[in-house]
């Protein structure tokens, strides 16, 4: 199941991320570097065309995922970094995205927000990521449960 549809019934958690995701700050140096780390160009070039709060929150949650999965590889850190990728096809600012959580998948663009990881597997896959990083985006693959602990 989808994180989105998981989350969409926690409040708190929508409230937290909604307050993070105003600041229009881009990710910090060190996040910056984590990602050119992990990333390979055509995942980067990916990457770099999220919003600035999507970075940021990816790059979080990547920073988290390695932390706590010792053993992971740059494939799983990429996919962790790329795991929200697919919202570059929705085209939803902030407050859209609020709308369509708690509205559902009832317009094209609100569609593609539930879809974003099959969406983003296939941009991952499209820019030269191995099986690894677009099964993670996909939310497949052994370190899939990892990434869903980290995601907040």
């Amino acid at each position: 199941m989808s994180n989105l549809r998981e989350f969409a019934a926690d409040p708190l958690h929508l409230i937290v991320r909604f307050f993070g995701s105003l600041s229009p700050h881009p990710p910090s140096i060190d996040a910056e570097r984590f990602a050119d780390d992990h990333l390979l160009p055509g995942e980067r070039n990916l990457w770099i065309q999220m919003s600035n709060q999507d970075r940021r929150h990816s790059a979080a949650v990547a920073m988290r995922f390695a932390e706590s999965r010792t053993k992971s590889t740059r494939d799983e850190i990429a996919g962790a970094l790329l795991h929200d990728v697919g919202k570059l096809e929705c085209e939803l600012g902030t407050f859209s995205r609020t709308v369509a959580t708690v509205v559902g998948p009832r317009t094209k663009r609100y569609r593609a927000y539930h879809d974003h990881e099959e969406l983003g597997a296939r941009l991952a896959e499209r820019a030269g990521s191995t099986q690894a990083t677009v099964e993670l985006i996909a939310e497949r693959g052994p370190a899939f449960d990892d990434l869903t602990r980290c995601d907040f």
